[in-house]
């Protein structure tokens, strides 16, 4: 465990790529194959169920440290992240263990989930006393599931690769699927991940998908499309759907269902099992689940209905019924196609469809334009047809891993956000390297217009991104000066700025009281301009719905 810290401190205390690829590179080069496996899986973004309730880890920080409560709560307050505190409140232990993380993790963490409070009470503080302050932190942030530390599983990767001496693309999709809650690490895995390659592998790999290759962001006007982009004909345009980015492999007479997150989807939606038969085996296509109904897609908030339930209803399966619309073929035949043309892929894409001829199943619809100010104006009926706007794939690009660009390049070029200008009333802190600053806020628009004898700010959305850090102080500085009330880590204040929130969509909701959920929000900008009885109205959300 203490090696582990001790990368994270690493880690944490840089913003260098460089050099956290170094500190990865170190802790991997000595560490036991078992605690690197759990190592991998926790910088790759693996998030374990939470093993025990905060609220206990609290009222055991408190007993531990012999403080009142008020006190740890002040203290919470003031650095902003609970196992940073629990950390730095406990009596430091001259114990000091020896155990490796997998030790740590397989042998006392996860043993913790589901016991009973006393028990917890009396396991938690000798586990506690054998740690320094830097692992005790590390060790309660696995333990609450809020373990991250700013690395991406692409550096992971790369780290990984250039220690096994391998190509990153094939450390890459050797790490699709191990983040899974159904993933255990081990040695062996870690092993394999950086293990030569075999020319047996590819015929190992069972239901694994690929690796998601990912679209840059297109800004610029398409008036300027022709000198950055070349001829429109170069290009295969498709809609931007509103769904869930998903790879389907059929492969062993199975079928699997991915997300993009790399999670095993597959008994979320059940009726895509009908396509078992009608796939070839060696076959994986990449492409969009959404909900299908009356002819057209609808909005990603009744996908939501379906992703948030436990139990799948025969009732919710036909209220919200849901399709596959394929863009890629990434294998065919048990071949990897991923270094074949888009332009072919398409084309093989098209007829193994047409072969499957299932409803399930359909192809992404390619649109044609003379022209990028043809597409343009076709763009303008996206939000009429509830796409985001659209996507560009090199006719000529292979698919690549990731958002790169060294294979080819795929483009998403965006409708402008939705917006409105809304008034701050919550804050809260942030988290990490923001843990000291206010940076979660939620806003509020009027439940009715200029004018009317009595109206009041009715919170909508929460929004933490858009603001440089100059401003980020600035907003923080006036939240302490401002501050009316305090609920735990959150702070009421008295209402005063205005800004400009964007959002992707917007949905009807009864959980919310504004009674509506926007998908997305951040900050535009702060409006200096406006002041706070300037802000938008319910009225404007509800004519955004339509």
């Amino acid at each position: 465990m203490k090696a582990f810290a001790d990368l994270y401190a690493r880690l944490d205390a840089t913003t260098s790529s460089n050099a956290k690829l170094a500190a990865m590179q170190d802790y991997f080069r000595d560490a036991a194959p078992a605690d690197a496996a759990w190592a991998v899986y926790f910088l790759a973004g693996g998030r374990p169920r939470q093993m025990v309730p905060t609220r206990l880890l609290r009222e055991l920080a408190v007993a531990a440290a012999d403080l009142p409560e008020w006190l740890f709560e002040e203290s919470y307050q003031a650095v902003g992240d609970l196992a940073e505190t629990i950390a730095l409140l406990l009596p430091e232990s001259d114990h000091r263990s020896e155990a490796g993380l997998a030790h740590w993790v397989e042998d006392y963490l996860l043993p913790l989930r589901g016991r009973p409070p006393e028990e917890l009470a009396e396991r938690l503080p000798p586990l506690w006393r054998q740690l320094d302050r830097q692992s005790l932190m590390v060790c309660i942030k696995l333990i609450t599931g809020a373990f991250r530390v700013g690395v991406s599983k692409l550096l992971v990767t790369r780290a990984l690769a250039s220690l096994a001496g391998l190509d990153a693309k094939r450390v890459a999709q050797r790490l699709v699927g191990y983040t899974d809650l159904s993933h255990r690490p081990s040695a062996d895995g870690y092993l394999r991940l950086i293990a030569a390659e075999s020319a047996s592998e590819h015929a190992q790999r069972g239901g694994q998908p690929y690796p998601f290759f990912l679209a840059h962001a297109l800004q610029a006007p398409h008036a300027q499309f022709e000198a950055l982009l070349g001829p429109a004909q170069d290009w295969l345009v498709e809609w931007k759907w509103d769904g869930i980015r998903a790879q389907l492999v059929k492969r062993d007479g199975r079928l699997w269902i991915w997300s993009r997150g790399e999670e095993l989807v597959t008994e979320r939606f059940p009726e895509l099992h009908e396509l078992l038969d009608p796939l070839p085996d060696g076959t994986v296509i990449d492409g969009e689940l959404v909900v299908w109904k009356d002819d057209r897609v609808q909005p990603f908030a009744l996908l939501q209905q379906r992703i948030g339930r436990k139990t799948l209803s025969r009732k919710l399966l036909e209220d919200v019924p849901v399709r596959m619309l394929a863009y890629d073929l990434l294998e065919f035949g048990g071949e990897d196609w991923r270094n074949r043309t888009q332009q072919e892929r398409r084309d093989a894409l098209e007829k193994v469809l047409a072969a499957c001829a299932s409803p399930l199943l359909s192809p992404s619809p390619l649109l044609i334009g003379d022209d990028w100010e043809d597409l343009a104006r076709q763009r303008e009926a996206s939000r009429s047809l509830g796409v985001e706007g659209m996507m560009l794939k090199a006719r000529d690009s292979l698919y690549g891993v990731g958002r790169t660009k060294d294979m080819g390049v795929w483009w998403k070029w965006k409708i402008d956000p939705f917006s409105v200008d809304a008034v701050l009333i919550y804050a809260q802190r942030g988290h990490g390297r923001r843990a000291s600053l206010y940076t979660d806020f939620t806003f509020a628009v009027w439940d009715a217009a200029p004018g009317a004898s009595a109206r009041s700010l009715v919170p909508f959305a929460k929004a933490y991104s858009g603001l440089t850090d100059e401003e980020m102080r600035k907003v923080d500085a006036i939240v302490r000066k401002t501050t009316v009330e305090k609920f735990g880590p959150v702070r009421s204040v008295t209402p005063s700025l205005v800004f400009e929130l964007g959002f992707e969509g917007i949905a009807l909701s009864k959980r919310h009281k504004s009674g509506v959920a926007v998908r997305f929000p951040r900050m535009l900008r702060w409006r200096h301009d406006k002041g706070i009885e300037d802000a938008d109205t319910l009225a404007t959300l509800q004519d955004l719905l339509q």
